[in-house]
This record gives C-alpha cells, sequence and structure tokens, in this order.
C-alpha cells in the first residue's frame, strides 16, 4: 500500500482484508477510517472502549458528511474490531444512518399531456404513456420486448411496476390479414388486482 513501515496491528488488518479478496481501494479506505479513528482517540484503536466508538460515531453525525462516508466508517472500524481484532462485543452499539427517501415526482394531468405531446411520434407517445401509467423505470421500458406480450388481437401486456404492481395494458393491434381489433379494447388498462 505505501513504503512507509507498517504497524503490525495495520499488517494485521490488511493480511486479514488480502486473506478475504477485498479489493485493494477498499483496503486504503478502510485503512484511512482506522487511522481518522486513532486520531479522534488519540491512542491505538486497539485500545478503545465501546463508548469511545459510540463518541465516535456521534462525532462523525455532527460533522458535515454525508451518510455513505459515515457507513463506510461504520463499516471499517465492524471489521477492524470483528475480524482483526476478534471483539465484536465493542461495535454492536454501532448502527448504519439510513438516507432518506425521497418522494418520486408525480406530474400533474397538464404535465402529463405535455410530455405526451412533445413526443416525436405514436411509438414514444406509446411508450411513456405506458410507462408513466404504469410507474415503470427506464430500464424497465427499455428492456420491454415484443415477446413479453403475449396473445393474440387485442394484445394484453402484463407488466410489473414499482408503483402501482402489476397492470394490464390492452392495445389496439391488427391482425395479419389487416382485420381491425374488437372495439372496446383499445387503449384500456385496468388492474391487475381488481
Amino acid at each position: 500500500m505505501s513504503d512507509k513501515p507498517i504497524s503490525p496491528l495495520r499488517q494485521r488488518m490488511i493480511d486479514d482484508m488480502t486473506a478475504r479478496r477485498v479489493k485493494e481501494k477498499v483496503q486504503k479506505d478502510y485503512v484511512r477510517h482506522v487511522r481518522t479513528f486513532a486520531a479522534f482517540l488519540g491512542r491505538a484503536p486497539d485500545s478503545a472502549t465501546s463508548e469511545d466508538l459510540r463518541r465516535f460515531q456521534v462525532h462523525l453525525a455532527r460533522q458535515e458528511i454525508g451518510v455513505a462516508a459515515i457507513n463506510a466508517a461504520i463499516a471499517a472500524l465492524r471489521f477492524f474490531f470483528n475480524v482483526t481484532l476478534e471483539r465484536p462485543d465493542l461495535v454492536r452499539p454501532l448502527t448504519t444512518v439510513n438516507q432518506p427517501r425521497r418522494a418520486p415526482v408525480v406530474l400533474s394531468q397538464e404535465e402529463a399531456a405535455r410530455l405526451l405531446e412533445a413526443a416525436p411520434g405514436l411509438k414514444y407517445k406509446a411508450a411513456l404513456s405506458v410507462a408513466y401509467g404504469a410507474g415503470l423505470r427506464v430500464s424497465e421500458v427499455a428492456a420491454l420486448k415484443v415477446s413479453d406480450i403475449p396473445g393474440s388481437s387485442p394484445i394484453g401486456a402484463n407488466i410489473s411496476g414499482p408503483c402501482i404492481g402489476t397492470c394490464v395494458f390492452f392495445v389496439e393491434a391488427r391482425a395479419d390479414d389487416g382485420t381491425e381489433p374488437p372495439s372496446g379494447f383499445a387503449g384500456k388498462r385496468r388492474s391487475a388486482r381488481a
């Protein structure tokens, strides 16, 4: 990792991580977090108490750092105390910080209509309508295939979305002979939960 002499404790931690095939970047991050903890303590980290770990977590929470950085430090300390020092009793009080989830932005009817009007063609309007109506993610829409649509005319598609569960969409389709599908099926949507 570097050319400076390494303490036996740090070398043991690096060896423990290497034995578990932890990537080098993660190893450097873990060593950095344990070093930060030792600087906070003002002494070697193997002499820490459960109260020291609690104070360090409070210290991290009061700083202007992100949730991911706090959780990375906690993961590093858990590894150090659980694996390297074999003292899991010290890290039991450490808890990860949950990142608050943001509610999705819901378009008004006027905004949704403007979005559909801006679509360059019928294909894009259909894709946007299905995606927004079912609450699908972009990756879910991009992964849709013709084979996902069972049956013939009218075509019924079972699409699972994260927001409203499974919905069945009936879209207008022409048979191979050019005849129209039965009326009443084009563009209808009904919930599969009903």
